[in-house]
Order: C-alpha cells, then sequence, then structure tokens
C-alpha cells in the first residue's frame, strides 16, 4: 500500500511543472530530535531541586503535590521565621492536605531558613533594624558576606517559587540573592501585578546577572480551616496558569508584543507573521514574545504541568499578560470595597451606589489597561477589556464568591499589611506613567490603607472595637454584625449592673446642676 506522500512524490517525478520544487518524502530519521523524550533528554536541568518560599496554604499545597508526583522532585522549604523552623523540626516533619475530609499525608522535604533582610526607604539594612545603613552609592552587594546563622544555606538554588504575600517577595528574596543566578528560575505567585518589575529594579538592576522570571496565576481555593500547623485544605479546586517572561537579554522588555504567529493551510512554508498596518511611532517595532527555553525553564514548568493535583496550564506571555489583568480588574473591586465595608464580596450586589463606585473604578482600570504599550498591537484588546465585560466578570466572580471573606479583608482585619500596593496601586502607577490620572483608584487605595494602619494601631495598643466574643464571631463567618445592637447591650449591661445605675444617676446629676 502505497501512502498519500508517496503517491506525490510519484507523481512529482513523471511530470513536475517547471520552476516548482518537487515534494520531498519525509524521513524520520532526518529529524533533529528522533522522539519527544529525546527533545527532553536535551541540555537536562543541573539540579531537580525545588525550592519554595512561602510555607503557608498556597505554598504547603504546592509542595505536597509535587511530592506526590512519580519519581518526585527534592522539595525544601524555606521559612521566613525562627520559631516555624523551630516548630517544623520539632514536628513529624510532614504536610498535611485536607481534600474532601480527607487527610492525606507527605513526607520527605528539607527545611531552610532564610531570614529576610529589613528595607528602610527602598535601602537594604540587614538583619534587624540596627544594622547600619550602606553608604550613599554603595550597593548592598557590595558588603561583606554576613556569617551563616543555623538553619541557613549558601548552596545555588536553580528552581525557587515564591508563595508569599506580594509586600514580603523584595525581602525574601534579598535573602537568597547570593544563592540565584543567571540560569536559575523564579516562579512568582501572588495576586496583584508589579513585584517582578519591583524586584528588576530593587535586586537584579544588571541583565546579565539577573535570573529568569515566571508568572502564575492561581485559581485554587486554599485555607486552613483545621487550624493545624502545616495544614492545608484544598476547599476549592482550579487551575495555575504559568507563563514563562521574556529576559531581557533575549528582547527589549520596552518593545510591544507581536501579534501571534498564523500557520497558513497552503504548502508549508513556515508561520507566518500578520501584517500591521499602523505602526504607532511613540512606541518601538514590536517584537514577538518567543525566546528560547533555558534547561532549568524547562523542567519548572513540565514538573509543574506533570502534576495533576495543580492543574498547570502554559500560556504565552501575551496571553498570561491579560489573564493577570482580567484578574486584577476583579480584585481591584472585589477586595478594597469588601475591606471598607468589612462584609462579604456579596455585599457589593445589588446596590446602586455602589454600583456607581464599580463603574468609576472600571472606567479608570479599562482606559490603563487599554493604553499599555505591551498590548498595542494585540488584536480584540479593546474588546476584551471594555468596562462593561470588566463589569460583567466582577459581578460573576462576587456573585460565586459571595459567601467568601476576601484574602484583604482577613489581612485587614488581623492589621497585617494588604496587597493594595500591587492591585489598585499598579492601576495608578501605570496610569502616572501613560499621563492618566485614576483618581478614584488612588482614593481607594489610601482609604484601604488608612483603615489597616488604623486597625493595626489599634491591635497594638490593645484597644479592640469589638468585643472578643462578637470578633470570634466574624472570624468563624457566624454571619454579620450589627454593632449598634453590641453597644446597646453593653449599655444595658452597665446599667442594670451592680453600681451602674448609680453611676449612671451621678453623671446625670451633675449635667442637670
Amino acid at each position: 500500500m502505497t501512502s498519500w506522500r508517496s503517491a506525490e512524490s510519484a507523481q512529482a517525478e513523471d511530470g513536475t511543472k517547471e520552476g516548482e520544487a518537487p515534494d520531498v518524502p519525509f524521513r524520520p530519521e532526518e529529524r533533529l530530535y528522533p522522539t519527544a523524550a529525546d527533545f527532553y533528554r536535551t541540555q537536562p536541568a543541573i539540579d531537580r531541586r525545588i525550592h519554595i518560599m512561602g510555607v503557608g496554604n498556597v505554598g504547603s499545597f504546592i509542595a505536597h503535590s509535587l511530592r506526590g508526583l512519580a519519581n518526585p522532585p527534592p522539595v525544601t522549604l524555606i521559612f521566613s521565621r525562627r520559631d516555624k523552623y523551630n516548630e517544623w523540626n520539632e514536628s513529624s516533619q510532614r504536610l498535611t492536605l485536607v481534600t474532601d475530609s480527607d487527610a492525606e499525608f507527605r513526607e520527605g522535604f528539607d527545611a531552610e531558613i532564610a531570614t529576610p533582610r529589613i528595607r528602610y526607604h527602598g535601602k537594604e539594612v540587614g538583619l534587624s533594624s540596627d544594622a547600619p545603613v550602606p553608604p550613599e552609592g554603595k550597593s548592598t552587594l557590595e558588603r561583606e558576606p554576613e556569617k551563616l546563622l543555623e538553619g541557613e544555606s549558601a548552596g545555588p538554588i536553580r528552581s525557587l517559587i515564591i508563595c508569599s504575600k506580594a509586600p514580603f517577595v523584595l525581602q525574601g528574596i534579598s535573602s537568597v540573592k547570593h544563592r540565584l543566578d543567571k540560569d536559575s528560575v523564579i516562579l512568582f505567585l501572588q495576586n496583584g501585578m508589579g513585584t517582578a518589575e519591583e524586584v528588576t529594579k530593587e535586586i537584579f538592576p544588571d541583565p546579565a546577572t539577573r535570573p529568569h522570571y515566571m508568572l502564575g496565576i492561581n485559581s485554587h481555593g486554599v485555607n486552613n480551616a483545621s487550624g493545624l500547623p502545616f495544614t492545608a485544605t484544598h476547599a476549592g479546586f482550579g487551575t495555575i496558569s504559568l507563563g514563562i517572561l521574556p529576559h531581557e537579554r533575549d528582547r527589549n522588555p520596552a518593545s510591544p508584543y507581536a501579534p501571534a504567529e498564523k500557520f497558513m493551510a497552503h504548502t508549508f512554508t513556515g508561520p507566518q507573521q500578520p501584517a500591521i498596518d499602523d505602526l504607532n511611532p511613540e512606541y518601538p517595532p514590536p517584537t514577538p514574545a518567543g525566546t528560547t527555553w533555558t534547561p532549568n525553564q524547562r523542567y519548572l514548568l513540565r514538573t509543574l504541568l506533570r502534576t495533576p493535583v495543580l492543574g498547570a496550564t502554559s500560556f504565552s506571555p501575551p496571553d498570561l499578560l491579560q489573564m493577570q489583568l482580567e484578574k486584577l480588574a476583579a480584585n481591584c473591586i472585589i477586595n478594597p470595597l469588601t475591606v471598607l465595608l468589612d462584609a462579604r464580596n456579596g455585599a457589593i450586589l445589588y446596590n446602586y451606589a455602589l454600583t456607581r463606585m464599580m463603574r468609576l473604578l472600571l472606567a479608570e482600570i479599562s482606559l490603563v489597561i487599554r493604553s499599555l504599550p505591551e498590548l498595542q498591537y494585540i488584536p480584540n484588546v479593546s474588546s476584551r477589556f471594555d468596562p462593561g465585560r470588566l463589569e460583567t466578570q466582577v459581578v460573576a466572580i462576587a456573585d460565586r464568591t459571595k459567601n467568601n471573606v476576601s484574602s484583604m479583608l482577613m489581612d485587614a482585619r488581623a492589621g497585617k499589611i494588604t496587597e493594595i500596593e500591587y492591585i489598585n496601586g499598579w492601576v495608578v502607577r501605570r496610569g502616572e506613567e501613560l499621563g492618566i490620572k485614576c483618581v478614584s483608584n488612588y482614593l481607594l487605595m489610601q482609604m484601604v490603607k488608612g483603615k489597616g494602619g488604623m486597625i493595626a494601631r489599634e491591635i497594638g495598643e490593645g484597644v479592640s472595637i469589638l468585643g472578643e466574643d462578637m470578633w470570634l464571631g466574624i472570624e468563624r463567618g457566624v454571619g454579620s454584625v450589627d454593632i449598634r445592637e453590641v453597644v446597646a447591650e453593653r449599655r444595658e449591661e452597665e446599667i442594670g449592673g451592680d453600681g451602674g445605675g448609680e453611676k449612671v444617676g451621678g453623671k446625670e446629676g451633675d449635667k442637670q446642676k
């Protein structure tokens, strides 16, 4: 039996038109990589070990999933606090993942500690606030190396996954920057945007020594409902979207992304780049987003993609950027509004006053996104990030998670630093670069920061706005709390208690006099 390719070749030999190249039969032995396995075996990763920084809910979930693979990679947990590191050493040294009330244990983890470096006004000052500030014009990299503390390591890091909150990424990478080189890979898994750019500016300004970056978007619902240490609850199944950020050594970061290549239906001559009719002279010419992958990039991406629990998928840089921006638009609305309202996500629905506020915010967000230089030549950006479409997405997410408490609200209630600077703050900063004033987003950002600072100060001074029982009721999700009812009940208790009536009567008598 003759194949269609052989038949075409025979026909070409009999009667090939003048000027037409004959069809060359396909020979598998002439391929650069005979099999897929040979492709992945070329330039294998030097070190299979994966380091995970930020052993919280998401970090524990990823570490637990990686160790569940057949022939799992070595996984090292990097702790930032001495008490957590000691607690791990004194425990059974295993991570627990609870899924549908079924607990699954994983062992075989290594642990290290990397003490975060304190930073004042953008300057790294060392391990403690008493450390001297480096002289003006002298980088912290030029200082004498500090002695290793107990539990620290000086070994190189080839693959690093950062699951810390966005405000603590800079301090965390500062503690291990001496272990990263130009061949290392860093995967950022944070809410908001701008962390990779901040790390580039503050820690790795030199492209020649800068590691490679990967970005990820996590949609899994992970918490610690049990309250047990080193335990995570997989509450909602989702995906992890991954993408490799082109390095400055391979591509100009200021250049817009070129449209995706298209394969034509006629005789294959390679991918065809779509023609761009109107080039904007304000931006550099567009360049393709594709770059050559390093062995460490390929290894980390393949390891995450073959982990079934994570549900990871990979995307091109332009596609991942648009997915990040869609998630950012939802976070810019739901997170700060729930903080100011001190309510669950569903509280922003069916409220016309809040809807008007939402539309003001989305108008600014949409204008900033549609003006980004990176997306100038990507088709359908204007319709994808239209304010009306973004509002539909935000309402759908708020309705789907109406009984959830946003992570920003949980941080604000606990007096912790929120990620508002990397959510609405990113919109404000990019708007200023593009000449767009995002007044509503700036106002919302300052109000969230002000409320967070107020709660942190009251917690530090031991002042409680609500009683302990009522505060625990909010944390456990018992229901909404009417502060007026709480105050009225406390007032009745004071009046009806021993000596309460005399005090009230005495005060009223003094007023009458």
